[in-house]
């Protein structure tokens, strides 16, 4: 509703399909303001000639504009002149009829002066904010185009490297090339499911769930549960969504690859908020690690992108043992201030 009234203020004063038919209602205007103060004429006492007339006047600058409002005043002037300025029915000259006429004479040219001043200022605001919406709708467009055009190419990178994989006989440079094609191509999927070109954070407990669905999809992998679980309605920053989906995704891969590598199982991806920050776990019940496994020291190509981008967030990632058997990955992510 304050929409719409928002919409109808901004066109005023009205445009009518014939300019004479502004000064017709407001002649209109005039007759009803005539109506009610002789209807009001017993109740009210001796004087007062121009109190019904002060709205009709406003009304039609209001809803008409300037002209059709100076028309008002005249009229309604000749109207309280004549009916209800004494001596009635005529128009007498006298120094008190002349002070009454022209305090009359101020106050609708106050009036009509505002409702004009205000009327341009409300045009001025309308056409800037018209302005502010064409740019907003520029600049997502651009936005748009600009994430499209950064995922398309991440996507041509890593069709690139594929290709260029066919040409490559030794299994570890091929391995290396296909890695990288998979990560880039993440890349480029994260970047479309952050797209938001009014900056707004994500919420992280759907964006998971659609993450490590399309991993388990990737993976070929049917006999694996995967769940999620997450702070419902938590948003996150895009700085942040980003290194950490990379960092799920690395975790989840690492435990089908290693911890379930020819078996069926369950994958945990937990988040937890507390004071101190932000605490990321994914667990597995696959077949475990050394319980002296330094990961800060394994040449894991996914493990060092773990860390890296940990320290990016000036966070602490680390690999250990479940209690219940199998790996967990914890990330651990300071509150921000």
């Amino acid at each position: 509703m304050q929409r719409k009234n928002e919409r109808f203020v901004e066109r005023l004063p009205l445009v009518l399909h014939r300019p004479w038919h502004a000064y017709l209602l407001a002649a209109a205007l005039c007759l009803m303001a005539l109506a009610m103060r002789s209807a009001a004429e017993i109740a009210m006492p001796v004087g007062y000639p121009f109190v019904s007339f002060f709205p009709a006047v406003i009304l039609a600058t209001f809803l008409f504009g300037v002209w059709p409002g100076v028309f008002a005043a005249v009229l309604c002037g000749f109207i309280s002149w004549y009916f209800f300025i004494p001596p009635r029915m005529g128009f007498s000259f006298n120094p008190g009829v002349m002070l009454a006429l022209g305090f009359y004479g101020v106050v609708v040219a106050v009036d009509i002066a505002l409702i004009h001043m205000m009327q341009k200022a409300n045009f001025d605001l309308a056409v800037e904010r018209e302005r502010s919406r064409v740019l907003a709708e520029n600049r997502e467009l651009l936005f748009h185009e600009l994430q499209h055009r950064v995922s398309n190419n991440l996507q041509v990178v890593a069709a690139m490297l594929s290709l260029q994989r066919r040409h490559v006989d030794h299994d570890l440079a091929r391995r290396a090339l296909d890695d990288a094609s998979a990560r880039l191509a993440l890349v480029g999927r994260i970047s479309r499911a952050l797209y938001n070109p009014s900056g707004e954070g994500q919420n992280i407990s759907a964006f998971l769930t659609t993450l490590t669905a399309d991993v388990m999809e990737a993976s070929g992998r049917d006999d694996i549960a995967m769940t999620v679980e997450a702070p419902r309605g938590l948003i996150l920053e895009p700085d942040v969504v980003v290194p950490l989906a990379l960092i799920v995704t690395e975790a989840v891969n690492n435990a089908i690859e290693h911890g379930l590598p020819h078996r069926g199982g369950r994958i945990h991806v937990g988040l937890d908020v507390s004071e101190e920050g932000l605490a990321l776990h994914v667990t597995d019940d696959g077949k475990g690690i050394a319980s002296d496994f330094d990961h800060s020291g394994a040449r894991s190509l996914g493990l060092r992108i773990s860390n890296a981008l940990a320290s990016q967030l000036n966070g602490r990632f680390s690999l250990k043992p479940s209690a219940q058997g199998g790996a967990i990955a914890w990330l651990d992510l300071p509150a921000r201030a």
